[in-house]
């Protein structure tokens, strides 16, 4: 199949057009993604409760670990999907998007199931206390023991949609579960409602994933014959023909064939495509578990300073990551743009899509950045009215909001690599944005500088990675380029 819309989005639509088209419907559902992730710290903040605010903050390392499994096959397969798509390999298409899907969905159970096993010891390790295990547990009890699987399978089922240009149906989806999850929130949390607190917040997370992915589930329903996605494993399966038998009839032996004709897996196929998304999809996977690494240290780190600072952090983390979000949608959005001129070979357009998302992208976070630094004081307070966290909260604010636009260089640089299959370089910049980086900067920083000192690893970790993601990225279009020059030479 071949979707003439797709192609000329791909090939021919200009640049800024093919972008927006693209990135616009990512941007606005990360962002919806963001507000929904801030609606369960806002309406927790409403009951002025220092404990069930650190609950929703000390569970956020556990929630992001999903995106190891989101960048796993989700990113991997996406990034194949657009790759054979530009190469015309549509049963490659087929059959990486069957892969995202089911590893995914095994994967999400196994979540589940070990976080329940190892609940009290993981608990512990990230930072939880006498005083917050309870809420933290019941937080977790609704968006991890039963809210794996669905939470992890809308973020992948829309990274197989967006790969073949269906941008808006994957943010539709994404943004279907998070407005539920806000009209959710209040009932389930407030004196007015249920007055579950951060349970209540768990609860109304699980319900949204859920039907996030009916919306999903239905979509490729009704398009199961103009897509490019297939759930069914069936699509590894081969023919293992049996030799004619030449003393029957026509007839007799067309029937004798269908019988004996078998449908077997075919490994090789299913090795190649699980090698490729792994390929990309390692990486990227690795990537997300550090930053839960980095975000259990800063949080243990944290607490060491009271609830309050807990409490104070996970605002300043939240509001943060609006910006954060909208340059990783802009990253992600343009992923499949890239992939798909990167395999067909058309590199110029690949530059063109490239340099006029950057620039856009850094206008816009450089905008952001000066509002949170010098409005610090009022964002903080749109959460919560207690002054003590309010004081944390804005130094925590203006500490983070400093490395934003050198974020979008990196943000960018690995989006880049993951769409063109470079697993190694996107690796490398994950190691090197962790563990080299941002880690060891932390517990310098709180040396040093207590507490309001861990707010600003970020920004020292993105300052060299910026500077790195430049150099990298000028290095790969001057072999692009080379490898152009080559061609015509060789046509010529």
């Amino acid at each position: 199949m071949e979707n003439d819309d797709k192609i000329i989005l791909f090939e021919k639509k200009p640049v800024p057009s093919a972008v927006m088209t693209l990135a616009i419907p990512t941007i606005i559902s990360s962002l919806v993604m963001v507000i929904y992730n801030l609606a369960d710290t806002y309406f927790v903040g409403i009951l002025n409760d220092p404990i069930e605010n650190a609950a929703v903050t000390l569970a956020a390392p556990v929630l992001l670990a999903f995106n190891a499994v989101n960048n796993l096959f989700g990113v991997g397969a996406s990034s194949m999907m657009s790759r054979a798509l530009g190469k015309k390999e549509y049963r490659t298409v087929y059959q990486s998007s069957a892969m995202g899907f089911y590893c995914s969905l095994f994967c999400g159970i196994l979540f589940s199931v070990m976080y329940t096993i190892f609940q009290r010891f993981l608990l512990v390790v990230l930072g939880a206390d006498s005083g917050t295990i309870s809420a933290t547990a019941e937080y977790l009890k609704w968006t991890v023991s039963f809210g794996a699987a669905p939470a992890i399978l809308n973020i992948v089922m829309a990274y197989l949609v967006r790969a073949e240009g269906a941008s808006l149906h994957a943010s539709i989806g994404t943004m279907s579960g998070c407005l539920l999850n806000m009209i959710l929130d209040p009932f389930f949390i407030l004196p007015w409602g249920l007055h579950m607190g951060a349970a209540g917040a768990g609860l109304a997370t699980f319900l949204s994933n859920c039907a996030a992915c009916l919306y999903f589930f239905i979509l490729l329903y009704k398009k199961r014959n103009r897509t490019y996605v297939c759930l069914r494993f069936s699509v590894f399966q081969s023919v293992d023909r049996k030799e004619e038998t030449e003393n029957l009839s026509d007839q007799k032996n067309k029937r004798e064939r269908e019988k004996e004709n078998k449908k077997v897996y075919d490994t090789k196929s299913i090795w190649k495509v699980l090698t490729g998304i792994c390929t990309v999809g390692i990486p990227a996977s690795i990537q997300n578990l550090l930053n839960v690494t980095s975000m259990t240290v800063l949080n243990n780190f944290t607490s060491s300073y009271g609830s309050n600072a807990v409490a104070a952090m996970g605002i300043a983390q939240k509001i943060n990551m609006i910006p954060m979000q909208i340059a990783l949608g802009f990253s992600q959005g343009i992923m499949p743009l890239i992939s798909y001129n990167y395999a067909s070979g058309n590199w110029r357009r690949m530059k063109k899509a490239l340099l006029f998302s950057t620039r856009l992208a850094l206008l816009f976070l450089t905008v952001i950045s000066i509002s949170f630094y010098f409005g610090a004081d009022y964002f903080i307070a749109l959460f919560m009215k207690k002054q003590e966290i309010i004081v944390y909260g804005s130094r925590f604010l203006q500490g983070f909001c400093l490395g934003l636009v050198f974020l979008c260089m990196d943000f960018i640089a690995v989006g880049v690599f993951q769409a063109c299959g470079m697993g190694k370089k996107s690796l490398f910049f994950a190691i090197l944005r962790k563990i080299v980086l941002e880690i060891p900067a932390l517990f310098l920083l709180n040396t040093f500088f207590p507490l309001y000192g861990l707010a600003y690893a970020q920004f020292l970790t993105e300052v060299v990675l910026s500077i790195a993601a430049i150099l990298v990225l000028l290095k790969l279009f001057q072999k692009l380029q080379r490898e152009e020059n080559d061609t015509d030479g060789r046509k010529a």
